[in-house]
């Protein structure tokens, strides 16, 4: 996979034009007209077969949009993921990120609504465990995620401060994550919604 990534990273992708990269599709989030980056070839479906941990496999200031959702949550090393995103991105380039709502998973805690938590991946019928269960999903997560964090991530990437959006309804970068982007999310509570969505721009 690694080996995979730097053929394509030197000889495979692309020098100009409108270059917009998905990361972490799987099988049914696939996106057309966008180049979609995924670890799983055999259960996902994907143009570039990578491992996001290793870097992303683009050269500098050739991507015009970045779009994940629920992915970022899975990396072990945020602050090099959005130095990445900052190295591709060119001048005025933008991108959309999304996972759990740690900061909504909080306040609902704090109220004992257990009803806003699944059950999943494990029944947990305590609001601690139901906790447990939206932050680390069974070992999956390896990070919580809330504006003011993803914010630093971004600033410190040399990123301006991030905006947050509305799952599957705002943005304010449509003509990169309009319909086709927005379709891909789902919320069931939009009052407090179970996932943070960030945009941001190069500057």
């Amino acid at each position: 996979m690694r080996l995979n990534a730097w053929i394509y990273k030197r000889w495979r992708a692309p020098r100009a034009g409108v270059v917009r990269v998905h990361l972490g599709p799987g099988q049914r989030n696939y996106l057309k007209g966008w180049i979609n980056v995924d670890a799983n070839m055999f259960t996902g479906k994907c143009d570039v077969w990578a491992n996001l941990e290793d870097g992303l496999p683009f050269r500098d200031q050739t991507v015009d949009a970045i779009y994940s959702h629920h992915v970022i949550e899975h990396l072990s090393n945020l602050d090099f993921h959005f130095k990445e995103m900052f190295r591709i991105l060119k001048r005025g380039g933008v991108f959309r990120v999304g996972g759990p709502n740690g900061d909504a998973a909080i306040r609902k805690y704090l109220e004992q609504d257990t009803a806003w938590f699944s059950d999943f991946p494990v029944s947990r019928h305590s609001i601690g465990g139901r906790l447990e269960n939206f932050i680390f999903c069974r070992g999956e997560h390896l990070t919580i995620l809330t504006p003011s964090f993803l914010n630093e991530l971004a600033v410190q990437a040399g990123f301006g401060e991030v905006s947050v959006a509305e799952p599957c309804r705002t943005t304010r970068y449509p003509q990169h994550f309009g319909e086709a982007v927005l379709r891909l999310e789902w919320e069931s509570t939009p009052d407090t919604p179970h996932t943070l969505i960030v945009e941001g721009c190069k500057p």
